[in-house]
């Protein structure tokens, strides 16, 4: 392991002692939606040394971003942001301004490595310079706004999007112009919007309305003309994603815990796995699986995983399938012991364009309703063994019965 893998595994000690962990994996081969249905990827023992407590008392993480792994931004259900070191664990600073729930965060802005944005329930997006944690930039909505999910994109990669109050609106992030408001649409809730990876002036809302819209956001934009199509999911959605070759298909996670798959260019729906939670629990030998966190895609294995969890804070990585009937696959990675409560958010140390896993030692980070924020290592070497602490701490810890934060 390099010296960032050793730095790294070693860390999260800031704020926080030891925390107890064990890790376990188990793997059954499986078909994948890949033409490559059995890739190298093997089962994992993850283990987790220690874990950061980002405040005192019942504070939630909420989501967790980073550049580059330079840096992770944690927001926190004190509608701050924390910044702390991956390779130290040390605490850097906050940013603080937000007056309502910070729904999404990204170090997405053009060209600014040190500038992260956040969009929040007081109607805002706003940027941050991680070099001194002052705000650079606020945006608002129209009155009585909320701010549900924001994205960079546009032909020009200058376009700002954001989810609303079923709205969708546009900026020139350069000039903070505002170029649109899509308001015919949707009908509730706009809780995702995505720009396209592969065609840069496609846009991607969905809502909770059910409904996943898909704009041309090239040159004067109205409703009329820019809306290309529309496709229902049937209920409430959450996240969506884009994944495959040429990031044609969209995974779509609603808020009743199903999945569905879609070709987003012609619209139609080529699968849809409405029993997704028994199927996932199905798949491994522990708690039933109570909720699903995101989805991750690897461009390398083209595998799409499921990441489902318990309300103990155990978490799994699912692989999605093309086969109906067996459309969640065995758990191929277990993450275990790091938490207490339900998991909110999962940061992958392996971007899309790597294996699962496969980043110098690090398989990832996460975060939750415990107020902890996880480092887990992919690494299965003796040494990374001798520094696990017995699971048998866990069960001394008090439990809390918290209810999960649902927004809609």
């Amino acid at each position: 392991m390099d010296d960032y893998g050793e730095a790294a595994a070693a860390a999260m000690e800031v704020e926080a002692g030891d925390s107890p962990c064990v890790g376990a994996s188990s793997h059954v081969p499986s078909n994948s939606p890949s033409p490559n249905p059995d890739s190298n990827i093997s089962s994992r023992r993850l283990g987790l040394k220690n874990s950061i407590q980002t405040n005192f008392g019942d504070d939630y993480v909420f989501q967790i971003a980073s550049w580059e792994i330079s840096t992770l931004a944690v927001s926190l259900s004190t509608n701050a942001l924390k910044f702390y070191s991956p390779a130290t664990g040390q605490y850097l600073g906050a940013c603080n301004g937000h007056e309502g729930t910070i729904h999404e965060i990204s170090f997405s802005a053009p060209s600014s490595p040190n500038v992260i944005c956040s969009c929040s329930s007081d109607g805002t997006v706003r940027a941050w310079d991680t070099r001194n944690f002052k705000q650079i930039s606020l945006l608002r909505g129209g009155a009585s706004q909320e701010m549900f999910s924001f994205s960079f994109g546009g032909s020009s990669g200058n376009q700002l999007a954001a989810g609303s109050n079923s709205q969708v609106l546009l900026w020139d992030w350069r000039s903070s112009k505002r170029l649109a408001c899509l308001e015919e649409s949707h009908m509730d809730d706009v809780t995702q919007v995505k720009f396209a990876p592969s065609q840069q002036n496609r846009l991607i809302s969905a809502a909770v309305d059910g409904l996943v819209c898909v704009f041309d956001t090239d040159g004067a934009i109205d409703e009329e003309s820019h809306l290309l199509s529309v496709m229902n999911a049937e209920t409430s959605v959450a996240k969506v994603g884009f994944f495959g070759n040429m990031y044609q298909k969209l995974w779509c996670l609603t808020h009743i815990e199903t999945i569905s798959i879609w070709d987003w260019n012609d619209g139609t729906r080529e699968l849809n796995i409405e029993d997704a939670r028994s199927m996932a629990t199905d798949g491994w030998n522990l708690d039933q699986v109570d909720y699903f966190v995101d989805c991750h895609y690897s461009m390398p294995d083209d595998r799409l995983w499921l990441i489902g969890g318990t309300t103990a804070g155990t978490l799994g990585y699912f692989p999605v399938r093309s086969d109906p009937a067996g459309a969640i696959g065995s758990a191929e990675a277990i993450l275990e012991g790091g938490h207490t409560g339900v998991v909110r958010t999962v940061f992958p140390a392996a971007g899309t364009h790597q294996s699962l896993g496969q980043n110098r030692g690090i398989f990832g980070w996460t975060g939750g309703e415990d107020g902890r924020l996880c480092c887990w290592r992919s690494d299965e070497t003796a040494e990374m063994n001798k520094s696990w602490i017995s699971s048998s701490l866990v069960l001394k810890l008090q439990k809390r019965t918290k209810s999960r934060h649902q927004p809609y």
